[in-house]
């Protein structure tokens, strides 16, 4: 099979070589972002030849911006308005998509000496694509097509070099079976089904001889940490039709390092630069790349020359990061990962990109930075997603892991298309194998310099045919195999390659924080579960008017459940069961928002708390999902318009550095350090109060921490005086008595009791319901704050002091920043607590951040609500 798509890759090299993973330097690479116009081929009576001719007529298309889906640029065109709000996005019509659309641009190339190789560049079609350059066809849709292939069109002879050059890319729509990018069940499918130039386009210039590819491989001394070696590749090619000799140099920082390179005419190789040969490439005392958790994420920057004659012919430049990822499998058989030496849990969500893949650069970076925020060391990405690297820029900058690989999309008859395997999915056929061999090599050879990406995943839910396993495993023996592999991020066992050591056995729907702690068939705290979560987090209201007109917000309705999922998601039913039978049935709208804030918070907050608590025996978590693709009701930490929900909060709480906690299996009370460093001494103290506030039981307890370390203190004793629910107060101070964090659970005297005997690949059922009725009769209580505003560095913070003089608890205060004027949420925000809990007579100072420049003008307001907290007067 290796020598059968080896074979093919040659026959069609002239027209599908996959990209360099960095451009050349400035002055060889016109990126063709400004200036495109697009239409539909329904609307011309006109051929390629004639629409690329500089100079043509472009009445009646619409200008865009690439990258760029067909959807996306008729939206900023106003052709569609306010796509997301009801149900709108239904009602698009589909039948203008299912036809090729033009792309269209004009361009300037002058001469360059030294430069006079000239080649077109395409990051990603979907899906495929006739190429037209100066009423001449360069390139046919029968070559190019596969969403995640990268394409190298050598257009020397076709290009001009005095005047204007007229580009014209006729796209074509995926069909059923095709490889494209895969939403699923977490939105509805874009109308156009993400037709387009969706990644980077641009024309790059080279001498006789170019570079390109440049990798860089390292090796750590883990058991020291002072010394790594550093192995440079590239490939060189030399597009003469003469031999060739030339010097190949490299810099990082200060250190150089060069090589002769003799290349035949028109021979390709690649290049390597060996720290036995290269003893510079030997470094001391490295800066490594950690994540942010645990040190620091330092980066370095490789730039490759290569030169003829003295003069450069070509560069390319990667930036990478100096780290070591290994994984392993634990005593239970579970598989866990290692960064540096050092085993760590993975805590993350799972990652998409907007819908119509318009992906906004301030937008993509405030996601990523949430998730350092919540305390999260990683991101999966089903499917590689990002319209550029942006993405994985910003891991690496950020400190992020991310798990990269393949999407289900391909794995299931409904959303591929076509017939599928049980066990292998929709890619079985050679061509298909094929395609599918390419588009991994395309984006292996594009992503591999990031440091943020531990794991490449073959599969998601199922395993990949053995043909194509093997063809996947050859590709990254020879352009990666410095990560480890995944054959799934599923249970389904490999013929090639055994178990994937991972799960992936849900749940996806709502389960109270008690299942993660005793679950030990499906998704509970053990190994490491690669997607799971506690189904919905429902947005704050006022999200909520951003997706649904006001005369629908309630009862809840169809419109509702339009902005759920789809499939067994498509609904609140078990969410709102659970709502109404643990907390009583909703008044109103309000007493709902406050009621789903409080579960969302809960329940994201107890998921992450058990793999926690469970390390070792649990390995890692990603919660599905992290964000969202569209305004929605399910499965995300913060919404579409970036406002966190309670869910975000607990996620932040459970994944912090010194936490304390409550296991809700063995009802213990744990103090755990997944810090960097050891905790020194600390104080914990424990309270049992009811739901007046009055202290039914206190003790404190010396700890100290090494790392890594997790301690029991005790099993709370359970109080005469308190009848369902209560509170447990947990908290952590430094030896000067200065708050490190604070931890408080609504339990039950009666737990919930899951129904293990009917659950499901997608929720374990509760037979029984913990009582936490008794939460709806909390008196209203006035919290008083005083607000500190400042700006700085560009960032506009908020400094307030909350108290509470009153007698009983404000309960899950929610605080928001919003706009004097409209009331709309300054998002993004990153507030160091929220959806906290004051007890009686207690004060607490609360930290803000965001960009004023989300405030559009206007002034911001300091908003307080919660579940019984107004603000005071005065």
């Amino acid at each position: 099979m290796k020598k059968a798509l080896l074979v093919i890759f040659a026959v069609l090299a002239w027209i599908a070589l996959p990209l360099a993973a960095a451009p050349a330097g400035p002055d060889s690479v016109l990126d063709l972002k400004d200036g495109w116009y697009l239409q539909s081929s329904a609307n011309l009576k006109a051929g390629g030849e004639e629409i690329s001719r500089p100079g043509a007529s472009l009445s009646g298309w619409s200008p865009a911006r690439v990258p760029t889906t067909v959807l996306a640029a008729l939206v900023k065109n106003k052709v569609y308005k306010d796509i997301y709000f009801a149900d709108r996005l239904k009602r698009l019509p589909t039948e203008a998509f299912k036809v090729s659309w033009w792309y269209r641009t004009e361009f300037l190339c002058p001469p360059a000496a030294g430069r006079d190789a000239v080649e077109l560049e395409f990051d990603g079609i979907n899906y495929s694509a006739n190429v037209w350059l100066n009423g001449t066809k360069i390139a046919d849709a029968r070559d190019v097509y596969g969403a995640f292939r990268r394409f190298r069109i050598d257009v020397s002879g076709t290009v001009k070099l005095n005047g204007s050059n007229a580009l014209a890319v006729e796209v074509f729509p995926a069909g059923p079976g095709a490889l494209t990018m895969g939403f699923v069940d977490w939105n509805p499918r874009p109308p156009d089904g993400n037709l387009g130039l969706w990644r980077p386009v641009r024309v790059r210039r080279t001498g006789d001889v170019a570079v390109r590819f440049p990798f860089v491989k390292t090796k750590l001394d883990l058991k020291t940490l002072k010394e790594a070696r550093l192995t440079v590749s590239a490939e060189v090619e030399n597009k003469a039709g003469q031999a060739r000799a030339c010097v190949l140099e490299g810099r990082i920082g200060e250190i150089v390092f060069s090589q002769p390179v003799t290349l035949a005419a028109k021979q390709t190789r690649t290049v390597e630069f060996r720290p036995a040969a290269h003893s510079k490439l030997v470094i001391r005392n490295p800066r490594l790349w950690w994540t942010h958790d645990l040190g620091t994420p330092e980066l370095y920057d490789l730039t490759l020359e290569v030169k003829l004659g003295g003069r450069a012919s070509d560069n390319a430049s990667t930036r990478f990061g100096i780290r070591e990822v290994a994984d392993y499998l634990n005593e239970q058989g579970h598989r866990g990962y290692i960064l540096n030496g050092r085993k760590i849990l993975v805590r993350g969500g799972g990652w998409t990109d907007d819908l119509l893949l318009d992906n906004p650069s301030d937008w993509v970076r405030a996601q990523v930075e949430y998730a350092r925020w919540m305390n999260l060391n990683a991101l999966r990405v089903e499917g590689f997603w990002g319209t550029g690297p942006e993405f994985y820029d910003l891991c690496d900058e950020t400190g992020i892991l991310v798990l990269a690989g393949i999407s289900c999309l391909w794995e299931w008859e409904n959303y591929f298309g076509k017939p599928t395997d049980e066990t292998y999915g929709g890619i079985l056929t050679p061509e298909d194998i094929d395609t599918a061999a390419r588009s991994w090599r395309d984006q292996v050879r594009w992503l591999r310099n990031h440091p943020s990406i531990f794991v490449w995943a073959m599969a998601s839910d199922l395993v990949p045919k053995p043909e194509l396993e093997k063809a996947y495993r050859a590709i990254l023996a020879e352009d990666d195999p410095t990560r480890p592999v995944l054959n799934s991020t599923g249970t389904k066992v490999s013929p090639v390659s055994g178990k994937s050591g991972v799960k992936m056995n849900g749940p996806y729907d709502y389960v109270p924080p008690i299942y993660w702690f005793v679950n030990t068939k499906e998704g509970g705290a053990f190994g490491f579960n690669t997607e799971t979560g506690p189904g919905p987090q429902v947005p704050p209201l006022e999200s909520l008017r951003k997706m649904i007109p006001a005369d629908k917000l309630w009862p809840i309705n169809d419109l509702w459940y339009f902005h759920c999922c789809r499939g067994e998601f498509n609904n609140l039913d078990r969410y709102n069961e659970a709502m109404d039978k643990r907390l009583g049935p909703s008044r109103d709208l309000t007493d709902y928002l406050r009621k789903a804030q409080f579960m969302n918070y809960e329940a994201m907050r107890g998921m992450f708390e058990a793999f926690v608590a469970r390390r070792p025996v649990a390995t890692g978590i990603i919660q599905w999902m992290y964000n969202s693709a569209w305004p929605k009701l399910w499965w995300q930490l913060f919404d579409y318009f970036l406002l966190p929900n309670g869910a975000f909060f607990g996620a932040r709480k459970a994944c912090e550095p010194l936490h304390i906690l409550y296991d809700h299996g063995t009802k213990e009370v744990l103090v755990t350090n997944n810090a960097a460093r050891p905790s020194g001494p600390v104080r914990a103290s424990v309270q049992v109060l009811g739901l007046d506030g009055a202290v039914r039981y206190s003790k404190e307890f010396p700890v100290e921490l090494g790392r890594d370390e997790k301690k029991s203190l005790l099993v709370p004793p359970a109080s005469e005086e308190v009848s369902g629910a209560y509170f447990l107060d947990l908290r952590l101070r430094d030896e000067k008595g200065g708050l490190i964090t604070d931890n408080l659970y609504v339990l039950s005297t009666k737990p919930d009791v899951l129904d293990d005997a009917n659950a499901t690949w997608y929720v374990t059922p509760i037979k029984d319901f913990s009582d936490l009725a008794g939460l709806a009769s909390l008196p209203a209580v006035a919290v008083g704050c005083q607000e500190r505003w400042n700006y700085a560095a560009g960032r506009m913070e908020l400094e307030a002091t909350l108290s509470n003089t009153s007698t009983a608890p404000a309960f899950m205060i929610e605080l928001m920043i919003v706009k004097d004027r409209s009331g709309d949420p300054a998002a993004p925000v990153f507030w160091d607590d929220n959806y906290l809990t004051l007890l009686p007579g207690e004060t607490r100072t609360v930290r803000a951040a965001f960009d004023p420049e989300r405030l559009d003008g206007e002034d911001p307001v300091l908003k307080i609500g919660g579940w019984n907290a107004v603000r005071a007067k005065g």
